[in-house]
């Protein structure tokens, strides 16, 4: 798990590897976004469902998870491609 959410250094990388790597980014948006939506929708049936209070909170902090490791890692890959295009 902690190596899921785990800073990945993109300075290593060539500048096709990182156009490659934010093209998969950028194609993953669409199955994140149906992920966390799903999740988020089975927090709040659980709510009314009385499936308790922390399993709708543990999966909406799930889900707020997943949304933060995504936007983290693209900002990360286009924060290089934006450093390198710039020298």
């Amino acid at each position: 798990m902690q190596k899921l959410f785990k800073k990945k250094d993109c300075s290593n990388l060539t500048v096709e590897e990182l156009m490659s790597k934010e093209q998969k980014v950028n194609s993953l948006k669409i199955p994140t976004a149906l992920l966390i939506g799903f999740i988020i929708g089975v927090a709040v049936w659980s709510a009314t469902h009385k499936w308790g209070f922390f399993t709708t909170v543990f999966l909406l902090v799930f889900a707020l998870l997943i949304a933060k490791w995504s936007s983290q890692n693209m900002k990360n890959i286009k924060d290089e491609i934006n450093r390198r295009n710039s020298n």
